[in-house]
């Protein structure tokens, strides 16, 4: 679960976020989790004293609330800009007379989630040649063992595909090796409905895909110590090619939801709510 910590606010120990005054304070907060207490003043000015202090919160809804607020089990109609009105006076201690005085803070929070991982992976094999039919049947063979492997963890390996290619390495002739690529992906039957259910969709399937990934390598790291460190073992003319396993995790973000690292540089990774989703 991503903190809030990662926004253009001040948070105390307390878990209070001060406003600024000119300035619009972001917050990103996950789905079904609790806001961070805003609070209703300046860090500069909390640390003074305030006579006759009151405190009127506008938020998305309209509705009129005072003192800290706290928004719990946060969702998307929720994100919007909250504004506070602060009122106390100043009193001059010659003449006793009071001066009100007003400022204004705003908050926008932003809901988000966590994006949905997947993979896409890339191995290398051996082979005797560009033709004939037993590279197709090593890809077959390949892409039987990887969806075994992670089948209980409701992911499947998706895009698979192969090319053969000749190699020119230093001191050595053209050598012709498959290079194969495929996606690694969660998937539930119903996935939409599946993830309105549950309200940490996203962390079952992601904490699922990561150890796919996990098996996957440790897959390939068998296949070379097998290989490359049993020496009293003969080679097979295919067979995978060590430190060739490649992989990289790309997000994706659900219907509503998109990432925009100049509006949220500091919560890059998020899957924010969409902007045209705030403002109706």
């Amino acid at each position: 679960m991503r903190a809030w910590m990662a926004a253009f606010f001040r948070i105390t120990e307390k878990g209070f976020v001060y406003g600024k005054l000119v300035h619009t304070v972001k917050i990103y907060v996950e789905l079904h989790q609790n806001s961070p207490f805003l609070v209703c003043m300046d860090i500069q000015l909390a640390k003074k004293e305030t006579v006759d202090p009151t405190y009127l919160w506008i938020g998305p809804d309209e509705k009129p609330l005072t003192g800290k607020l706290m928004v719990k089990d946060f969702l998307e109609s929720l994100s919007g800009l909250y504004s506070c009105t602060l009122s106390y006076k100043i009193i001059k201690v010659q003449t006793q007379k009071e001066k009100m005085v007003k400022n204004r803070y705003d908050f926008m929070m932003f809901a988000y989630r966590e994006p949905d991982y997947s993979y896409q992976m890339a191995v290398r094999f051996t082979t005797k040649s560009c033709v004939g039919r037993y590279n197709e049947l090593l890809f077959t063979l390949l892409k039987k063992i990887l969806n075994n492997l992670i089948s209980d963890l409701s992911c499947r390996i998706k895009q698979p595909s192969y090319k053969c290619h000749f190699v020119k390495l230093p001191k050595h002739g053209l050598i012709p090796e498959l290079f194969i690529a495929f996606q690694v992906h969660a998937f539930v039957p119903q996935w939409e409905s599946a993830c309105d259910e549950a309200v940490d969709c996203e962390n079952i399937t992601n904490h699922n895909i990561l150890q796919a990934k996990d098996r996957i390598a440790e897959f390939f790291r068998s296949q070379a110590f097998l290989f490359y460190h049993d020496y009293n073992k003969t080679l097979p003319a295919m067979h995978f090619m060590d430190h060739s396993f490649q992989m990289a995790r790309m997000d994706s973000c659900r219907s509503g939801f998109g990432k925009n690292e100049g509006l949220h540089s500091n919560c890059a990774t998020c899957c924010e709510i969409n902007g045209k989703n705030i403002l109706g």
